[in-house]
């Protein structure tokens, strides 16, 4: 097995109407909580990393180690540059083995923005790795970048419909009302604006922000095009809340073989609400083990 492109992944789930959850990943312990149930449900996965995770540990131990899974549970993985916003950075990564890269410059004016990823797509189609793209920008925060609600502003159908012809970007990130992090209220999600957007585009589409949207919204964007689902925000609130009881229940406790345990349990659980709510159950080829 092996680390391959996103690619593959997501022009599968858009021929057959489903959607590949993303999850964002931070060390041994939540990339094996998150395969210990794809591998058990069979869905295809991609494991996400933002340049903060990487500085918490290194890209080259992160790869080495979802090299490792991918052997163990003879399924191929998609280890993802989220977020990325250098093609310096990019570059380092892609010779180390990565084949899939988020470059964001969605903070930029169109045609900065179209020459930043055109730039990287040239790069990284050379070495068999898939780009994505985000055009329009979220509110929230992601990572250290944080966005305001009134500085938030929606995808254009037209604008992303040029914007994938003059980059070769293989799949794009749109904004139409989600956000990073949690919601302060019900997000107002513009169903017609993705509509008209998959009408004029033919790359897979991604949605971004997806912690904490109403599952029947997630169903929707599915319906409408959306073939890849990014979710954080909620794994890290689930291990951090199963951790903080188990310290409550135990304050004398002090072994992370067990508090470690119990976060990762509480997480598999977010992971197998979204595997089932994007439909990619039972979506990867080859038989999987159910134990690293």
């Amino acid at each position: 097995m092996s680390i391959i492109s996103t690619k593959y992944l997501l022009l599968d789930a858009q021929a057959r109407g489903y959607a590949v959850p993303a999850f964002n990943i931070h060390n041994a312990e939540t990339i094996q909580a998150i395969l210990e149930v794809c591998a058990e449900l069979r869905s295809p996965v991609i494991l996400a990393g933002t340049p903060g995770t990487f500085k918490h540990i290194a890209f080259e131990e992160i790869y080495a180690l979802c090299s490792a899974y991918s052997a163990s549970y003879r399924m191929p993985l998609a280890l993802h540059l989220d977020h990325h916003e250098s093609l310096d950075d990019i570059r380092r990564k892609v010779q180390a083995g990565v084949r899939s890269a988020m470059i964001d410059g969605s903070h930029l004016p169109f045609d900065d923005n179209v020459r930043l990823v055109a730039s990287v797509v040239e790069y990284c189609h050379r070495h068999d790795c898939s780009v994505e793209a985000e055009l329009g920008r979220l509110g929230g925060v992601e990572d250290d970048m944080a966005t305001d609600d009134e500085q938030a502003f929606m995808t254009d159908p037209q604008e992303a419909r040029r914007f994938v012809t003059q980059t070769g970007v293989d799949s794009l990130a749109v904004a139409i009302g989600t956000a990073h992090g949690l919601y302060t209220q019900r997000p107002k999600i513009d169903f017609q604006r993705l509509a008209a957007i998959r009408d004029v585009v033919s790359v897979p589409l991604v949605l971004h922000g997806a912690s904490d949207v109403p599952d029947e919204f997630v169903r929707r964007a599915i319906a409408l095009g959306v073939c890849k689902v990014n979710v954080a925000t909620e794994l890290k609130i689930a291990f951090a809340g199963a951790v903080k009881q188990w310290f409550a229940d135990h304050p004398q406790g002090n072994d992370p073989r067990y508090y470690l345990r119990v976060g990762m349990d509480a997480m598999k659980e977010v992971v197998r609400n979204k595997i089932s709510l994007c439909g990619s159950a039972g979506k990867i080829g080859a038989e999987p083990a159910l134990t690293a």
